[in-house]
């Protein structure tokens, strides 16, 4: 997390970019959810996504892992980190298969609205 000052001049934390790492994005499962708002449904998607041990020891359950389609988005999104591109993952919790360091298995879920 980054800190910042707000506008009342207090210290706030917000979210920052911190590397680029290869993966393997696996669909699980998916729900439809209507809200309130009868015009609203969301839609929850669990993903499972794959990544060396090395790359990835070091991604904790409270960070989140975001996918572009292209180099342009993600340059976007490192100069601003609340721009609205790309596919965020929030992690629900991460396995070592068989305690191996070989990969990671980090299971997320993308919320799209």
């Amino acid at each position: 997390m980054r800190k910042e000052e707000n506008e009342i001049c207090e210290e706030d934390y917000g979210p920052q970019y911190l590397k680029k790492i290869w993966s393997s994005i696996i669909p699980q499962t998916g729900k439809l959810q209507k809200q309130t708002n009868p015009d609203t449904v969301t839609a929850d998607t669990t993903h499972k996504i794959i990544v060396r041990y090395g790359s990835g020891k070091n991604i904790t359950d409270d960070m989140w892992l975001m996918y572009f389609e292209n180099k342009a988005d993600s340059d976007i999104y490192a100069k601003d980190q609340n721009a609205k591109v790309g596919h965020r993952f929030d992690i629900n919790y991460i396995l070592d298969p068989y305690f191996a360091h070989k990969t990671l298995e980090i299971f997320c879920t993308e919320k799209i609205e």
